[in-house]
């Protein structure tokens, strides 16, 4: 394989775990991607949501940052509607200080919730049109180059912590185009737009002070093991999953009533939110990274778990390592 691989950590908290059992989890498989090669960890910012405790990235990336040496740690992504540009810089101000060379800041524009969640956390309906100057406004703050008035960053200023701009349709790739900045697609579950956003990335790229070429992080879902039939199996969970996250309301549908509801046409929405995903053994999950490398135009691929399991998530980064060791000596 000829692109970085990295991972997207989401610090499940699976059935009968504590949040404190994720975060250990999180500390092992981030020392065990550092010795396998792999590029970058990411943590995902969301909120209300009992399965996934990565709803404070800056803390969650300085905790495992303290337990590794040398893996880069980063957000992605915060969703920078949710915070103010200041109080970001300085977050990671610090966290660039106290790991410098190891982190990176994703953004995206999402309220990382559901409609409760938007209200608990303050926000307005204009914090997510701001999304533009505030970017530019938390790059001035990390740069030293503050663009308000007798305001800046410490830590933060001077840091220069490399923003990557995340999103899943146009309006994202055209903001990381027009800035210089990097793009991530987060075609793990959201992939319909994919080819033409990384087209209009391409095409519309400016070099920045940050990036002189366009650069192209794109997310895929992975399972692998060496029953080809345990890895079909985990899918099928992993949608059953899904059922009960997104038509669930309150009770938990039986295997049988998710089996059903997948069969429906509004259950394939699920199948589509997983069109991208290397399911099956080692081999078969290395061909398929390959493949999406290309079809994607990317010159990283971020590998999101979808297997329920965590044994199984990690045992599937152990088998797609060599691919990471490889790319990582190259």
């Amino acid at each position: 394989m000829s692109v970085d691989l990295s991972i997207l950590d989401l610090a499940q908290v699976g059935p009968g775990e504590t949040v404190h059992d994720s975060f250990v989890a999180s500390v092992d498989m981030a020392q065990r991607a550092e010795r396998w090669g792999f590029r970058r960890i990411w943590y995902a910012e969301h909120h209300n949501m009992s399965s996934i405790a990565s709803a404070a990235p800056a803390v969650l990336i300085s905790h495992v940052a303290a337990h590794t040496e040398t893996i880069r740690l980063g957000a992605g992504g915060v969703m920078l509607p949710n915070h103010s540009p200041l109080a970001i810089a300085e977050q990671f101000g610090t966290l660039g200080e106290l790991y410098p060379g190891r982190i990176d800041l994703g953004l995206g524009r999402a309220p990382g919730g559901d409609q409760q969640t938007f209200a608990a956390l303050r926000r307005s309906m204009a914090s997510a049109d701001r999304f533009p100057s505030d970017v530019l406004e938390l790059q001035g703050y990390l740069r030293g180059q503050s663009r308000v008035e007798g305001v800046s960053a410490t830590p933060g200023a001077g840091t220069d912590v490399p923003l990557y701009i995340l999103g899943s349709s146009l309006f994202g790739a055209q903001l990381a185009a027009a800035l210089g900045l990097p793009y991530a697609f987060a075609s793990h579950f959201a992939p319909q737009a994919l080819e033409e956003a990384v087209a209009v990335y391409r095409r519309e790229f400016q070099p920045s002070e940050q990036l002189e070429s366009p650069y192209v992080i794109a997310g895929v879902c992975v399972i692998a093991d060496d029953d080809e039939a345990v890895a079909q199996d985990q899918l099928r969970q992993a949608k059953r999953h899904r059922v009960n996250a997104l038509f669930g309301r309150g009770r938990k549908f039986t295997d049988e009533e998710a089996d059903m509801i997948l069969d429906m046409p509004q259950g394939r929405q699920i199948d589509s939110m997983m069109t991208y995903a290397g399911v099956g053994t080692p081999t078969q999950v290395h061909d398929y990274l390959d493949w999406f490398a290309g079809h994607a135009q990317a010159d990283e691929l971020i590998v999101a778990s979808i297997a329920p399991d965590r044994h199984i998530w990690r045992n599937t980064l152990g088998h797609i390592a060599p691919a990471a060791a490889r790319t990582s000596t190259s």
